[in-house]
C-alpha cells in the first residue's frame, strides 16, 4: 500500500515551500496553503512564472498572521486583516474574486524586495472561489493556488522523469502538497478517490506544467536548457499543448493526516 512520504506547505503563492511532518486539511486544502498572494495594485496575480524572485521569499505562518523574510532585508510580521479591512478584487487566471488588504506595511516591504509596486492579500471569510466546476461539485472551493485545493505527486514519478535527465530536479520544483511512495511511477494517474487516515480525497484532474517547473526552487534561477519541463513533453501525456505531471485534487472530508500514513485507493 502506498504511503505518505512528503507534505509541503506554501503560504504565500509562489514563495518558498515548507516541509511538514503533518497536515490540517481543510476544504481549501492544507490549512494556511496559499491563502496569501501577491498582486499587483490593480488586482493581478503575481506567480513566480514572470516574477521568480518571489522564490525566495520565505513566508511562516504564526499565531497571528504571518512572519516575512528574504536574503538581505530585515523581516516582517504581517497581522491577518480585521473583518472590516479594505478589499481589492484579485484575478486568478480566469477567476475574480474579492479578497482582504494585508496592509501598507507589508505592501511597502514586498514593493521594495520585487521592484514595483504590488499588494499583499489573504484568503479571509469573506473570499469566494469556486473550483472550475467541470471537475469538482457545487461548495467546492480554493484559495490562491493555480485551481485546486490539493496537488499530489509520487516519488516513483519524479525519479522515473529524474532518470531521463542528465540534471536531476528536486521536488520543489513541482511544488506538490501531498507525495507518496510505495507505487508504481504515475500510479497517481489512475487514482479516483483516496483516503489517508481520517482524510477523504477526489482526484479531480491531471496537473499541466508549465515554465515555473524550470526555476531552481533555491536560486529562482531558470534553467537555460528548459529542464525538466524539455523531456516531461517528450513521454508525458500533453492535452491542449500543456505537458501533464502530478494531479490535482479536491478534499471530500477533512481531517488530518501525517508523514508514514498509509494512502489506500479507494477508487
Amino acid at each position: 500500500m502506498p504511503t505518505v512520504a512528503e507534505l509541503f506547505l506554501y503560504p504565500l503563492k509562489s514563495a518558498a515551500g515548507l516541509p511538514l511532518t503533518e497536515a490540517q486539511v481543510e476544504p481549501l486544502g492544507v490549512a494556511h496553503d496559499r491563502r496569501w498572494m501577491v498582486a499587483s495594485p490593480k488586482g493581478s496575480f503575481f506567480t513566480g512564472r514572470k516574477h521568480p524572485a518571489l522564490l525566495r521569499i520565505n513566508a511562516l505562518p504564526s499565531a497571528t498572521g504571518l512572519r516575512l523574510s528574504a536574503p538581505g532585508v530585515a523581516g516582517l510580521e504581517v497581522p491577518v486583516p480585521p473583518l472590516d479591512a479594505p478589499r481589492l478584487d484579485v484575478t486568478i487566471w480566469d477567476d475574480t474574486c474579492s479578497a482582504a488588504r494585508a496592509g501598507e506595511a507589508a505592501d511597502r516591504w514586498l514593493s521594495a524586495f520585487l521592484g514595483e509596486p504590488v499588494c499583499l492579500v489573504y484568503v479571509d471569510d469573506r473570499m469566494e472561489r469556486p473550483v472550475d466546476s467541470q471537475y469538482s461539485v457545487p461548495g467546492d472551493k480554493v484559495g490562491f493556488a493555480d485551481g485546486f485545493p490539493l496537488l499530489l505527486l509520487s516519488r516513483a514519478s519524479l525519479e522515473a522523469l529524474n532518470q531521463r535527465l542528465a540534471r536531476p530536479v528536486t521536488m520543489l520544483h513541482f511544488r506538490p502538497n501531498l507525495v507518496v511512495e510505495g507505487c508504481e511511477p504515475f500510479a497517481e494517474d489512475t487514482w479516483k478517490r483516496l483516503r489517508i487516515g481520517n482524510v477523504e480525497l477526489e482526484v479531480a484532474s491531471p496537473c499541466a506544467r508549465c515554465v515555473m517547473v524550470t526555476l531552481d526552487p533555491q536560486t529562482a534561477e531558470q534553467a537555460a536548457d528548459g529542464e525538466p519541463l524539455r523531456t516531461l513533453t517528450t513521454f508525458r501525456r500533453q492535452l491542449k499543448n500543456k505537458v501533464m505531471f502530478g494531479q490535482n485534487v479536491v478534499v471530500r472530508r477533512p481531517g488530518r493526516f501525517q508523514v508514514g500514513d498509509a494512502v489506500e485507493v479507494l477508487e
